[in-house]
């Protein structure tokens, strides 16, 4: 069993709930945020191994901008420790958009981009990948 934390950041709670299920078998120790705000005061106290993390939630970019602070360059920046902590996010954007994203270590700075709904295997398979498993 793995005594790996994962913070899963979205303001959906079917969401959270059916990302849960699956990492608490696997042996993850799951902890959820349902906004932006929640969610960064839950980085600095759970300090997850990984986050899980929605793009869409109090602003239709939430989640771009929560990933620039949290991998930010800035040697000041509050998030600092933070900044190799892998970021998964997962996203049903691009079924609302045109617009196409993908990870990029400057204007994205996420390790993976999955489209909702993701298979449980899938993304069990993608931390088990980033956290070296």
């Amino acid at each position: 069993m793995s005594n790996k934390q994962i913070l899963i950041i979205d303001d959906d709670p079917d969401q959270r709930l059916s990302l849960r299920l699956p990492l608490e078998s696997a042996g993850y120790i799951v902890h959820e945020a349902a906004n932006t705000a929640q969610g960064l005061v839950a980085v600095k106290q759970v300090k997850p191994d990984l986050i899980i993390l929605d793009v869409m939630m109090d602003t239709a970019t939430a989640g771009f901008q929560l990933a620039l602070d949290l991998h930010s360059p800035d040697p000041k920046s509050e998030y600092k420790e933070f900044r190799r902590t892998p970021i998964i996010m997962l996203t049903a954007i691009h079924s609302t958009t045109p617009l196409r994203f993908a990870p990029d270590e400057d204007y994205l700075p996420v390790e993976i981009f999955l489209e909702k709904p993701v298979e449980p295997e899938a993304l069990l398979a993608k931390i088990k990948e980033l956290l070296g498993e």
